[in-house]
């Protein structure tokens, strides 16, 4: 029989939407600093630093967007959020495309930015978190979408900082709303009670099947922080370069995630 999965993790919808607007007022701090040189950069596959930067808006405008339209028909979600991560690799491609023609088009980044934190602010209620919203991977709650906004944000505020070597901060609560979901994410992909995985302060799952551990040190524990299980997650740092930089620590037999990753295309 196989493991039943757990009830998934509830999170606060005005804690969520708060979270959102925070890290990207962070972004824009960043971006506003970022020199004509810094932009020149390469900051994300073929994209340069202005195109990621131009690429951030759209995770906030997205959401905007979505509450401008009606309601999906259907008394029930399409997607659920814990299905969200491993929706995303079949829209890259378009979300390439569609990125640069912002860069191009809105050469003054700062009023991109000040002009869709203020559309989000209006259109996105704190209080809807189970209105049903049109995204790319299917209808979904408005409360779920926004958690799946503080990842785009958490991970592209990364490869920002990895582009430019900028320090720009995390919003506790947008970091452990992105370190959570991934985690439950792995947890669902491969449901078992036979590893422990921990990510210290956000997170604890349990995954791939097996002998289940049920009291004292479980037998096979992989743990690390919370940025580097996000880049082992979305694919922006391999297993074994993980570990051979001691970014991880892998104990037991079966401590070994290598197949399941990267969670996110």
């Amino acid at each position: 029989m196989p493991p039943a999965k757990k009830r998934p993790r509830a999170y606060d919808v005005t804690r969520t939407r708060t979270a959102v607007l925070a890290q990207f007022a962070h972004v824009r701090d960043a971006v506003r600093a970022l020199t004509p040189e810094q932009l020149a950069l390469p900051g994300l596959g073929e994209w340069t630093v202005r195109e990621l930067a131009a690429h951030l808006p759209m995770t906030l405008e997205r959401v905007s967007q979505a509450m401008e339209q009606p309601a999906p028909a259907g008394p029930r979600p399409e997607t659920a959020l814990l299905e969200w991560p491993f929706s995303t690799a079949g829209n890259a491609a378009g979300i390439a495309g569609l990125t640069r023609e912002p860069a191009e088009a809105r050469p003054d980044l700062d009023a991109l930015y000040e002009e869709t934190a203020a559309r989000f602010a209006e259109l996105v209620p704190a209080d809807a978190g189970d209105r049903l919203v049109t995204t790319r991977s299917g209808a979904m709650r408005l409360g779920d979408f926004l958690v799946t906004r503080t990842v785009e944000l958490v991970v592209h505020t990364d490869d920002l900082h990895r582009a430019t070597g900028l320090d720009i901060p995390y919003d506790r609560q947008a970091l452990a709303a992105c370190t959570r979901l991934l985690a439950d994410a792995l947890a669902d992909k491969a449901p078992g009670g036979s590893v422990e995985v921990r990510v210290p302060p956000f997170a604890v799952v349990q995954c791939i099947g097996g002998p289940k551990h049920t009291r004292g040190t479980p037998p096979n524990v992989v743990e690390t922080d919370p940025l580097t299980w996000i880049r082992l997650a979305t694919g922006r740092t391999e297993w074994a370069e993980a570990l051979q930089a001691a970014q991880v620590s892998a104990s037991g037999e079966r401590a070994d995630l290598a197949p399941l990753l990267p969670l996110m295309g």
